[in-house]
């Protein structure tokens, strides 16, 4: 069956120029949030030119296997749009990256089976596009199983590690290479096999030693690898549009993933290889004192709550004891009444807090926060000798100045929200256990520190009742 109405290719592409060019205009709009609604409606259309004009290449004689998978795949698309949760969005963002890697890995290996004994002797670049897609985007499919299990807490959200674990890390890759070398000198079919299965393994080694608090890293990267697999699929099939999308793709990730280590003060090999917050957890102080003797001061919910409605400016300090709790529409509700006394409220945002970058900004939007209030670490810093409160919730490594102050911290040199410089903090927390870091926070340990334990959502829940009441 062919297309009923077949284009010539240079017509095709020239609808995938156009598809393109509002890919990049929505991902565009994406940055600013008044915006991001609009781009995403017209990154949406751009891809659906992309599909309909595919359809219509004259290469295509089966339509109905492409249809049941976009069934599938829209059936599932919409479900998750409508059923998961704002805070569990980092897991199913890892999860389609992963499949989005693994569809790359998939036509690769296809397309190997098929040209390969059909050509005889395929084209260095094209075999080498193949290759390369289907190692990295098998990385990034298992890698992203990982991330999604890490998240979901289906797997331990420390780093999961086991002796000589870079060696065997380093010899499973160097016997990928080979894998790949063979496969592109005898065009066997064997030789993909053993590539594709090298690569799940190495990524499901690649991301168990990666600790919970540096997923914001490994998801830009692995969403990297996909685009870039995407991209160098695009080269295999001749299609324009998969190529710009693909690298569109690979070149914010690697961004972004850049970004993510600055904002950290780490390198991506340290990500990688670090074992960050191996250090296992202690267990819950006792009330009033560190397990080295350091002390504490723990307030009441409405000995805090007088201490906010009687401020005059409060900077708010989510984190992801927020986002577990699913306390931001309670926060909104408190920044409300605050406001409401002539309170100045803001809120201070990390680039790393959450489990992904934005989380903050997504969960908070869910809640209607007005955009103008939420400020990135570099503009709210200069704020915080000026604030009369910080409500640091949930926030920990990111608030810790040992960052600052502290060479054999292994956070030092972390760029972190300056909330000890307030006037008074207050943190909910559900205990003093330490974050992902696996370090206590000489924050809480500070004089004008005061500790409210709890689930992050009651806490806040009784701040409103008691600024109410005050």
């Amino acid at each position: 069956m062919t297309a009923p109405l077949a284009l010539s290719q240079t017509a095709i592409n020239f609808t995938y120029l156009v598809a393109a060019v509002l890919l990049i205009v929505g991902i565009r709009r994406l940055s600013s949030p008044p915006t991001a609604r609009s781009g995403n409606v017209i990154a949406a259309i751009g891809m659906a030119i992309a599909i309909f004009f595919t359809f219509l290449d004259s290469d295509i004689d089966t339509y109905w296997l492409i249809l049941t998978g976009m069934g599938i795949g829209s059936v599932i698309g919409v479900a998750s749009a409508r059923l998961v949760k704002m805070t569990a969005m980092p897991q199913m963002v890892a999860l389609f990256n992963g499949v989005g890697g693994g569809a790359a890995a998939l036509v690769a290996a296809a397309e190997f089976h098929r040209l390969a004994p059909a050509l005889g002797h395929l084209p260095g670049d094209e075999i080498g596009a193949m290759l390369f897609a289907a190692l990295i985007g098998s990385i990034s499919f298992s890698g992203s199983l990982v991330a999604f299990g890490k998240l979901q807490e289906l797997l331990p959200g420390r780093p999961i590690v086991f002796p000589a674990q870079k060696t065997v890390n380093a010899i499973l890759f160097a016997t990928l290479i080979v894998f790949g070398i063979r496969a592109g000198i005898t065009e066997t079919g064997i030789w993909m096999v053993l590539l594709l299965a090298g690569a799940l393994l190495f990524g499901v080694l690649l991301v168990l030693p990666i600790g919970g608090a540096d997923m914001p890293v490994v998801i830009s990267l692995l969403n990297a690898f996909t685009g870039l697999s995407a991209a160098s699929t695009g080269f295999v099939l001749d299609n324009t549009v998969l190529i710009i999308g693909g690298t569109l793709v690979g070149a914010s990730g690697t961004l972004l993933t850049i970004l993510m280590g600055r904002a950290m003060n780490r390198s991506l090999a340290n990500v990688l290889f670090g074992a960050f917050g191996a250090a296992p957890a202690g267990g819950t102080a006792v009330a009033g004192a560190s397990s080295d003797g350091k002390s504490y001061r723990e307030i009441t919910a409405e000995d805090a709550a007088v201490m906010l409605a009687y401020a005059k400016r409060v900077v708010i300090v989510p984190g992801y004891g927020l986002a577990v709790a699913q306390a931001q529409h309670a926060v909104r509700e408190l920044a409300d009444l605050l406001e409401k006394r002539g309170v100045d409220v803001k809120y201070a945002i990390h680039p790393v807090a959450g489990r992904m970058p934005g989380h903050m900004n997504v969960l908070l939007a869910e809640a209607n926060v007005p955009y103008p209030q939420l400020f990135d670490m570099e503009d709210i810093n200069p704020e915080f000798p000026r604030t009369d409160v910080a409500l640091v919730i949930g926030a920990n490594d990111v608030t810790n100045p040992a960052a600052r102050s502290v060479p054999e911290s292994p956070i030092y040199g972390m760029p972190i929200l300056n909330v000890d410089e307030a006037a008074n903090v207050v943190v909910l927390k559900r205990s003093m256990n330490p974050g992902f870091a696996g370090i206590d926070n000489d924050l809480y340990y500070e004089p004008k520190t005061a500790m409210l334990f709890g689930d992050a959502k009651g806490s806040v829940e009784k701040l409103v009742a008691g600024v109410k009441a005050a």
